[in-house]
């Protein structure tokens, strides 16, 4: 009875379907390393490996003193320079203009009382009483009146009326100069303190807080769900029937069900089989690289390095 049990099993065994023929490949991340524009000594480490963050989300800070300083010697310059554009827009002020103003009065009560003076020297002058110079005299003080009082009217004026035209251009220009020099520095100062540019997890981080950091250096490597995909090698004779865009399922040990993706790239040359991809079969040794990204990158909840069976998607 057992005997007849094996010979059983061994012809179910024989009359099950084989798997599809699979395709082997792995997982490959493509990571996003964040760095600073500007070095510094690393102030704060706001997160740790491992950790899943949203854009937006405070990586890291570097010291700002000198930033900070900068940008408030910035907002001064800028309100100095507003200030001095705004008042090229008015005349001085009334303190200012008092005592000319009381000038004026002075000389037209006194160009008033020169005038009065002319009409009584005319008079004497018909009647004989006194000379023609003294007449001549008197004519020149009113003329000398009248100047004077048109002076100080102009000069009050000149005091009442905005700068010219010219003037306040220059300094609404000098006002933009000084506020883009601010907007610099604000950038800078905002430079030193990094935040996620993609919601991701944070893969690794290379220093430890009280560290320098150069410019430009990475600080964090992220890895959002999105920059997983599958790599896999598709012998020559097979890769005329694969195009970019062909559904193919992701098959993983640990995988509940399969992973729907799309080919998404296919090399334009052929390489040699790699001595480690993954494979439980001979296969041929000339082979083309296909790239897969899946549907789904979230839920595929694919890591890097993680082996992989690609087949076609079944219709």
């Amino acid at each position: 009875m057992p005997r007849a049990l094996l010979l059983l099993a061994c012809a179910l065994a024989a009359c099950s379907p084989r798997p599809d023929p699979a395709w082997s490949g792995y997982a490959e991340g493509e990571y996003v390393y964040v760095a600073a524009t500007a070095g510094g000594t690393l102030q704060a480490l706001t997160i740790r490996r491992g950790d899943t963050v949203d854009a937006g989300t405070s990586l890291f800070a570097l010291e700002d003193t000198a930033e900070r300083a900068a940008r408030d010697e910035a907002a001064a310059r800028a309100d100095t320079a507003r200030a001095q554009a705004r008042n090229t827009t008015l005349g001085r002020r009334f303190e200012d203009t008092s005592a000319l103003r009381a000038q004026l009065a002075q000389a037209r009560a006194q160009a008033t009382l020169a005038t009065r003076e002319l009409a009584r020297q005319q008079a004497l002058v018909e009647k004989g009483f006194i000379s023609q110079s003294r007449l001549d005299d008197a004519r020149t003080a009113v003329e000398q009146g009248r100047q004077r009082v048109a002076e100080l009217a102009a000069t009050l004026k000149v005091a009442q009326t905005p700068a010219r035209d010219d003037e306040r251009a220059a300094a609404a220009a000098t006002a933009r100069a000084a506020e883009a020099s601010l907007a610099q520095a604000q950038w800078r100062e905002g430079q030193q303190r990094v935040v996620a540019p993609v919601k991701a997890r944070v893969a690794d981080t290379f220093f430890r807080v009280g560290e320098w950091v150069q410019p430009g250096q990475p600080v964090v490597s992220l890895l959002p769900p999105a920059n997983i995909k599958a790599r896999f090698y598709v012998p020559e004779g097979e890769l005329a029937s694969l195009a970019v865009g062909d559904a193919v399922t992701l098959h993983c040990d640990g995988c509940a069900t399969p992973i729907a993706a799309r080919v998404d790239r296919i090399a334009t040359e052929a390489e040699y089989t790699p001595p480690v991809i993954y494979s439980n079969a001979q296969r041929s040794r000339l082979v083309f690289l296909v790239e897969a990204l899946p549907d789904d990158p979230v839920r595929a909840g694919l890591k890097p390095g993680q082996p992989l069976d690609v087949r076609r998607a079944t219709p």
